[in-house]
């Protein structure tokens, strides 16, 4: 059992990485979008092109209101949610398992 105890805590320990990076990565976009970018710009191009697949659904449940684009703001929510409460029990399921 002390594999897939193993494998658990490595897969907790991928998922909070990646978390945090989406994170980082949502905040750049959010900054990003008030300087008015050039969409041109590769750099720009990838942080849209990785971010819109998870703020397009947030924006049609939370559509602008008066110009402010919440949709940011509710996916880093949703992410510390999900490092707050995925990452820990998947760790102490794996403690569980040794």
């Amino acid at each position: 059992m002390f594999v897939l105890a193993n494998f658990i805590r490595a897969l907790a320990s991928i998922i909070d990485i990646i978390l945090r990076l989406y994170f980082w990565i949502i905040i750049i976009r959010a900054i990003i979008s008030w300087v008015n970018p050039d969409p041109y710009n590769p750099i720009v191009r990838f942080l849209y092109q990785i971010t819109e697949p998870v703020l397009r659904p947030i924006r049609k449940i939370i559509p602008p209101i008066g110009g402010l684009d919440f949709s940011p703001l509710v996916a880093l929510l949703i992410i510390y949610f999900l490092q707050a409460f995925l990452v820990p029990t998947l760790i102490q399921l794996s403690y569980s398992l040794r």
